[in-house]
């Protein structure tokens, strides 16, 4: 690891994330280099195997994730990184991800598309592929940082989500997080909360591999113990096996959503900048937060009201805070380098509430200036 012990680091993005999974735990990682990710695949090959774990470069993202899977059913931490055309690539997987419950961190540094797009240049354009992009009903977690420090912590938050609720977690990034270097501060490994999925004794006796437990999530045994375990694609029953019964099948994907669902207060995180008594609300995450954050400082200095909140959670979507903090708003500004996905997803917690979108398409970030021309109108 670079950083083999506590203190402040100048890193890039994708090696914080890298740094942050093995201290997470994580011992497998598989993936197919792509820009803008690919310093992740790299970290990986050079320090995860020094640090017992193993690095598989695949012959695709189809491979990457069947891998990833395959690692986490024997009990490893395993993760991935990929763009947006390789997350199109992953998305069958995905699905089986969430079907078989195997806990696993996707990373997507997020670039212009659609198809190969702009490969080099930064984009939010995958918002709705974090949450839909695999078929059938299922509840995902998404994770966004807005720094390099972000990168790091919101990483080992991935993982501990994925181990506690046993699904695939993602955490969004986009090119020019990624590739942005700041200092990071690494706090001692003690000081860090780690979790690990919770095992089922080898003792137990006629082992059920989908019973939920307390919590809806099923105790997890690896592939390989002492007890015969079953992971199964289609619908199953609790003993794993092959169950095609209506009401069944029903109970199953209501689990795997409500695991999820039930728990969105604790998984929900966000941060508040003057929100207090904000007339003009902006809403970001990623790299629209910073040019929002300069923008507010400006604004104020202007005497112009503003405030600003920062999704870090963007799937299970942060409903509440979005829909208490745009109540007390005349205006809500969106800035995104989408045509607008996050808007419309506010925009259905909002009804008659004033939006308006800042969104640029080319590859280029949103400026502070971008917000301010919209900062010195007068609220309706």
């Amino acid at each position: 690891m670079i950083c083999n012990k506590e203190g402040r680091y100048f890193l890039q993005g994708n090696i914080a994330i890298g740094e942050a999974a093995i201290m997470a735990g994580a011992t497998f990682y598989a993936g197919y280099p792509i820009t803008p990710s690919s310093e992740i695949a790299e970290h990986a090959s050079q320090h995860l195997p020094k640090a017992g774990g193993t690095f598989i470069q695949m012959e695709d993202e189809i491979g990457s994730l069947a891998a990833v899977i395959g690692a986490s059913m024997t009990g490893a931490k395993a993760y991935t990184a990929t763009s947006g055309p390789g997350m199109s690539l992953m998305s069958e997987n995905i699905g089986l991800a969430c079907m078989v419950e195997a806990p696993c961190v996707i990373i997507n540094v997020q670039r212009a598309g659609p198809s190969t797009g702009l490969a080099t240049k930064p984009a939010q354009g995958d918002f709705f592929q974090f949450r839909y992009g695999t078929h059938g009903d299922h509840m995902i977690i998404a994770l966004a940082p807005a720094s390099v420090q972000e990168c790091f912590d919101l990483t080992i938050q991935a993982f501990n989500f994925a181990e506690r609720f046993r699904c695939p977690v993602f955490l969004a990034v986009d090119a020019i997080i990624g590739k942005m270097y700041e200092t990071v501060d690494i706090p001692r490994p003690n000081e860090i909360d780690i979790f690990n999925r919770r095992q089922a004794p080898l003792t137990t006796e006629h082992f059920q591999p989908y019973l939920p437990a307390d919590n809806l999530v099923p105790l997890f045994v690896p592939f390989g113990s002492s007890l015969i375990t079953r992971a199964n694609s289609s619908g199953h029953g609790v003993d794993g096996y092959p169950n095609a019964d209506a009401d069944n099948y029903d109970k199953l994907v209501r689990r795997l959503i409500d695991k999820i669902d039930n728990y969105q207060e604790e998984i929900i995180l966000y941060k508040e900048f003057n929100t207090h008594d904000a007339e003009i609300l902006i809403i970001s995450y990623g790299c629209s937060t910073r040019p929002s954050l300069a923008a507010l400082k400006k604004a104020r200095e202007m005497g112009i009201r503003v405030g600003v909140l920062q999704l870090q959670t963007l799937w299970p979507f942060p409903t509440r805070i979005v829909q208490t903090l745009a109540a007390r708003a005349k205006l809500i500004l969106i800035p995104e380098l989408s045509s607008g996905q996050l808007k419309s997803e506010i925009q259905k917690y909002c009804a008659g509430k004033n939006l308006v979108s800042i969104n640029k398409l080319g590859g280029i970030s949103i400026q502070p200036e971008d917000i301010l021309a919209f900062l010195a109108k007068e609220p309706e």
